[in-house]
């Protein structure tokens, strides 16, 4: 792969300001980079740091640590960590041929943004990655000792922040670039945890003289389970067991599949069944999904704009199974009834998501199959008891259930010394201060945080839009500003080290 520099940018990174931050941005959306599959990624930073003389280690679970000296005269200042995570969310249009793990992601330039269209970005966190290269390469940066966490498989379940040692850090002030609202400074995140779902029996063969229709719900926004999960967007998983639910109570639907969602941190667009009735019943099945497609329009109006509910002939060769009636009736009952979205609102941050789960994804076969719930919570008893809570329902049916991946939320600290520090920095700056937010988003801050007691950390971004779904989008002019704003608090970390100061929330 050739090496891309400033002026061979492609379009449409040509002329996008700072060149340095878009040109590794450009080479990120060039090397797939889906959860677990870093590997190459990686190598490419090792080989790009020690080219440039910069110290690396590549851990156990196989985050990327790279340091670089404190700029002459500042090997006093306290060390400051620069954290992002190299994967990404790998969500498309069911009508995308896009291959995550061999195709290059390419973006186009619209209107002040970057955009994927088909497809998911990477901006989240690529541009967070991006952003720390452009300091390390930067002769002119003044900072105290850097080192720069890159770590592994956060979308999938933070298994290189799991992963990392404790104590391998050696700075002691970090700056998460993980956040995705410019103008905003985030001191605390939710906690999470996963739920899977599964349980399989003998399936049944598909009497005579059945029709089978691949019915679709397709044309939903998603999003980010975490960030949009109060907005109250339709999850195509939920919609369409309530339509079949319905449905099945006039036509005898013999299940085949059910699918839907690809990551169950991404609220779920679209969602398939195929199903087998009578020939001579095929008639009322379109009606009947004419008249969901007309209800559900209505109550998701101002929402969801794009809803569409199909079904079409299932090509062959046609399968000659379907799912057993009991077990199809404990399917349908269970996802009918399992929750998802918002449990409760804080009462401690007014106006943030304090405990919501999300139904992400389900793919189910005549042998029977899986379903995974992502649960998150500022509060880790909260998410706990939610996620006990879907347990128990599955269990009533001797479904097998795991829950797993466990991890603590980030307490906020309003009189953190770096924020007061964050805060000035970007007052002087701007002519204001920022806001200080909780996000009900997970970010690797809690888990860093736990293995580093007395790390003070304070996480910003750019302004994303659409993460974790197709048509992610990253506002060019808030990168620039984000880099502007990331090499003034090392400058200033570096020659007046913060103090206790007051931080509003």
């Amino acid at each position: 792969m050739s090496v891309l520099t400033p002026s061979s940018l492609p379009a449409p990174f040509t002329n996008l300001t700072p060149a340095s931050v878009w040109t590794h941005f450009a080479t990120l959306c060039r090397i797939p980079r889906p959860s677990k599959h870093e590997g190459v990624l990686r190598d490419h930073l090792v080989a790009w740091a020690q080219a440039r003389g910069l110290a690396t280690q590549v851990d156990e679970a196989g985050n990327l640590i790279v340091r670089k000296p404190a700029t002459p005269g500042h090997e006093a200042a306290p060390g400051v960590v620069l954290q992002a995570h190299l994967d990404m969310v790998t969500q498309k249009n069911s009508d995308s041929g896009h291959d995550f793990f061999h195709d290059p992601i390419t973006p186009v330039a619209r209107d002040g943004w970057l955009v994927a269209e088909g497809t998911t970005l990477g901006a989240d966190n690529g541009i967070g990655v991006a952003l720390m290269l452009a300091v390390l390469e930067d002769p002119e940066a003044v900072h105290g000792p850097l080192e720069a966490l890159f770590t592994v498989d956060e979308e999938a379940g933070m298994g290189g922040a799991h992963g990392l040692a404790a104590g391998a850090l050696q700075g002691r002030l970090m700056l998460n670039l993980d956040t995705e609202e410019w103008g905003e400074f985030y001191l605390g995140c939710a906690g999470g945890v996963d739920v899977a779902v599964s349980r399989h029996a003998p399936p049944v063969p598909l009497e005579a003289g059945h029709a089978l229709r691949d019915v679709s719900l397709r044309g939903l926004r998603g999003g980010h389970s975490g960030v949009d999960i109060h907005e109250e967007r339709g999850n195509a998983i939920k919609l369409l067991v309530r339509v079949l639910h319905d449905l099945g109570t006039t036509l005898p639907l013999q299940w085949v599949s059910l699918r839907g969602g690809t990551a169950r941190n991404a609220l779920p667009r679209e969602a398939f069944a195929t199903v087998a009735l009578p020939a001579d019943r095929v008639d009322a099945l379109h009606a009947g999904l004419a008249r969901w497609q007309a209800l559900l329009a209505d109550e998701l109006q101002g929402v969801e704009q794009g809803l569409s509910l199909t079904a079409e002939p299932t090509p062959a060769p046609l399968p000659g199974l379907v799912m057993a009636p009991a077990e199809q009736a404990i399917w349908l009952a269970s996802l009918h009834a399992a929750p998802h979205g918002v449990r409760r609102m804080s009462r401690q941050v007014p106006g943030v998501v304090e405990t919501s789960n999300n139904l992400g994804v389900v793919s189910l076969t005549p042998e029977g199959g899986q379903a995974h719930f992502m649960v998150r919570s500022l509060r880790d008893s909260g998410s706990l008891a939610l996620a006990e809570e879907i347990a128990s329902l599955f269990r009533l049916s001797g479904t097998t259930v795991d829950i797993n991946g466990h991890y603590p939320g980030w307490t906020p600290n309003p009189g953190s010394p770096l924020l007061a520090l964050c805060q000035r920095v970007y007052a002087d700056r701007h002519g204001a201060p920022a806001h200080v937010q909780v996000i009900h988003a997970g970010l690797e801050c809690g888990i860093l945080a736990a293995k580093h007691p007395g790390m003070d950390i304070v996480s910003f971004g750019p302004t994303i839009r659409g993460a974790h779904a197709p048509g992610e989008r990253v506002e060019v002019a808030s990168v620039g500003r984000c880099h502007d704003l990331l090499r003034a608090i090392l400058a200033e970390a570096a020659v007046r080290p913060p103090q206790a100061g007051a931080a509003t929330v």
